[in-house]
């Protein structure tokens, strides 16, 4: 075999083989996307509730906050319990200057020597004088004789309120102290606070004799007054 005539054969097949074209690559790998979501489709019906807006919480200052008011206790006020040491005083010493600086100037002082008797009324200029004038009322009808009781106050009236009006006396707030009674005791001004001022008696009469004074009180301009005192006794 001619080697010269073979090698020019052989080198042209190897060349062809080198650019005989290969396989191509695979395409390349997609990229991995999310799986898409299902959207919702909402009823026609649906009505949306709307979001609660949350208030502040409120804050507050001393003037906002109204202080709790309270309701006045009149036995505790240490001004009528005054008033009753100054009676004491006036009707002891019948000085009717300081009797008449302790009644009401709006109302006046009502006196009932008998409790279902008749008012008598002093204002404050007519006060000053009664532990001396002699003037004769009519303080209603006797319980015991059924005739009436006509005399001046320093007459009728002074006598009994000087027996109970004193240190020894029990003074009560708020309510009627009496001895033993035969009739329903009531006070006759549901607008006055009152005292009641209690003489027990005495074993001489069996506490029959007892007495009791009770004092309304007029409050005027923040001071405490005398404006009414009411006689209650044992009565048959």
């Amino acid at each position: 075999m001619n080697l010269k005539k073979i090698m020019p054969a052989l080198f042209l097949l190897i060349l062809t083989a080198c650019t005989i074209p290969v396989d191509e690559p695979p395409p390349p790998t997609p990229l991995i996307t999310a799986t898409p979501q299902l959207a919702l489709t909402l009823p026609a019906t649906f009505t949306p509730i709307p979001t609660l807006a949350q208030s502040p919480t409120p804050t507050f200052t001393l003037s906002d906050v109204e202080a709790p008011t309270q309701p006045y206790d009149f036995c505790a006020d240490i001004g009528g319990y005054h008033l009753i040491e100054s009676l004491i005083q006036a009707f002891t010493s019948k000085n009717g200057a300081l009797f008449a600086s302790l009644v009401s100037p709006t109302h006046g002082v009502d006196v009932r020597y008998y409790r279902d008797g008749k008012v008598i009324n002093y204002d404050v200029e007519h006060a000053k004088f009664v532990f001396e004038t002699t003037f004769e009322a009519d303080w209603g009808l006797s319980f015991g004789s059924g005739e009436p009781t006509i005399g001046s106050f320093q007459e009728i009236v002074l006598p009994t309120l000087q027996q109970v009006f004193t240190p020894a006396s029990l003074v009560v707030c708020g309510q009627l102290q009496i001895g033993g009674a035969t009739y329903f005791p009531e006070w006759p001004y549901p607008d006055l606070d009152f005292y009641s001022v209690y003489f027990p008696g005495t074993e001489e009469f069996g506490k029959m004799d007892w007495q009791t004074w009770s004092v309304g009180m007029d409050h005027v301009a923040g001071e405490t007054y005398l404006a009414a005192l009411v006689h209650y006794v044992w009565e048959p």
